[in-house]
């Protein structure tokens, strides 16, 4: 009779990898949290939370991420056991999602708890900026960045404003704003910050319009850099 051997720790290590990547993979819930808990540590050393902060935040973050594996893991089983509907197995499931619930709603409170204070003192500094910013020139050039993409989408004869075509006009207002607001804050200290948390909602807008199906990567991308030249050279020409 053969022995079975036990795994290395090694490939015990390499099982649990290929199990986080495979959900990461195929979890859209949890390829957003992860990328929630990326950009929370990088605002939390951007905007200097202490270490201890920091040590809450990662719990917080772990909590969420665990109990989004967990979920995923009991969602897998219970399919694999049940071939039809059963109650008890939808009450799983449900019981599963409440954990990641939970531990989402302890997040919130916990990143409120460490960024309110500074969010709050530095997002009025922020509007004081704003409100001596050359306002016309930013709709000036969010204007001329649409009329752009109606001209090409016109002369092309594919999509509309909103939908399909090439460039894409979300793509390219969405990177407008970003480098309308890079510009604006030229002189700021937080300009890196402020600048990297809106060139990721501009990518975000950009890659849903890629996973709706409405747009291409080429066409978002496309977009993406009209957007941001058209704004660019407005500011360089006028500001």
């Amino acid at each position: 009779m053969t022995r079975q051997l036990s795994p290395s720790l090694f490939q015990s290590f390499n099982h649990a990898a290929e199990g986080i990547v495979h959900a990461v993979r195929t979890q859209r819930n949890l390829w957003i949290h992860f990328t929630i808990a990326a950009a929370v540590l990088v605002a939390a050393v951007g905007f200097g939370a202490s270490k201890l902060e920091l040590a809450v935040l990662l719990l917080a973050i772990t909590f969420v991420l665990v109990a989004e594996l967990v979920n995923t893991a009991v969602e897998a089983a219970v399919d694999v056991a049940s071939t039809s509907f059963d109650p008890m197995a939808k009450l799983a499931k449900d019981i599963a999602a409440g954990a990641v619930l939970v531990a989402a709603l302890n997040a919130v409170a916990v990143g409120y708890l460490v960024f309110s204070g500074e969010v709050a003192k530095r997002s009025s500094r922020f509007l004081t900026r704003l409100s001596d910013a050359p306002a016309e020139l930013t709709l000036v050039a969010f204007a001329v960045t649409v009329i752009i993409v109606i001209a090409v989408k016109a002369y092309t004869g594919r999509g509309t404003l909103l939908r399909g075509g090439l460039p894409s006009g979300h793509a390219a207002v969405a990177f407008a704003g970003w480098m309308a607001v890079t510009l604006i804050l030229d002189d700021s200290v937080h300009r890196f910050l402020i600048s990297s948390v809106t060139f990721i909602m501009a990518l975000l807008v950009a890659q849903t319009r890629v996973e709706t199906g409405v747009h291409s990567a080429s066409e978002v991308a496309s977009g993406a850099v009209l957007g941001a030249l058209v704004t660019l050279f407005l500011f360089q020409a006028f500001g």
